[in-house]
């Protein structure tokens, strides 16, 4: 749970009309036409234009404790074009942040990345995840406790499956310990309620307060040094 949220709440067309000889009329039925041709280019130009901007998503899940501050890291960097906080990894339909916060639900506190691969990779992603977070925790995370905050990543396929083992096994080396950040098979993502999203955006003060209170990034710089920058 976060305890220290209860102290932080009490501190703070014109259409122009084309000139027609004096003795005539406009043919109704030309105009008519002739607009809808107008009408018509102006929605192949759209569409064309719509085609040619259109950027192929891809989704990434991980658990790093606090959705919150998951999601602030994420949204920092290029390729990452949102991030939506939830829930995943355990069994109940439709869970609420009471339920996974207070119960033994097997969820965990989780974030959807939706990225652009043509600028990151997967990998790239669990890479940047493993350096954000303090892998080396297996009872929840920072200030944090209980298995809803817990760490992991979420795989999709075998692809994933591999760079998420490749990532982990460098950061282990790296580390020279032992990752205890497991690798799961994805299920369902259940989104979190709406005045958890972008909550780092909303409530600044509050969320800094948060995150420096929960000693965040003090502990990952002390594990992983100017690399998290």
């Amino acid at each position: 749970m976060k305890i220290s949220l209860i102290i932080i709440a009490n501190l703070m067309f014109t259409v122009s009309a084309c000139n027609q000889p004096s003795n005539e009329q406009p043919d109704p039925s030309r105009a008519t036409s002739a607009q809808a041709s107008s009408q018509t280019a102006n929605i192949q130009t759209a569409n064309s234009q719509t085609a040619d901007t259109a950027i192929t998503t891809a989704k990434a899940y991980f658990a790093g404790g606090c959705f919150w501050c998951v999601e602030a890291d994420f949204e920092k960097l290029p390729g990452v074009i949102e991030v939506i906080s939830g829930y995943t990894g355990g069994a109940l339909d439709n869970p609420t942040y009471k339920d996974v916060s207070y119960t033994e639900t097997g969820h965990y506190e989780a974030t959807e990345v939706i990225y652009n691969p043509a600028q990151i990779d997967y990998r790239a992603l669990v890479d940047f995840h493993f350096r954000h977070i303090d892998p080396l925790d297996d009872g929840g995370q920072f200030c944090d406790r209980g298995s809803s905050y817990k760490t992991a990543i979420f795989v999709q396929n075998e692809e994933e499956r591999k760079a998420a083992t490749a990532s982990k096994e460098q950061a282990a080396k790296e580390l020279g310990q032992k990752i205890v950040t497991p690798i799961l098979d994805y299920k369902k993502f259940w989104t979190a309620e709406g005045y958890h999203q972008d909550y780092y955006k909303k409530n600044p003060i509050r969320y800094r307060y948060y995150r420096t209170g929960c000693g965040r990034d003090r502990r990952v710089a002390a594990i992983w040094g100017k690399e998290t920058k």
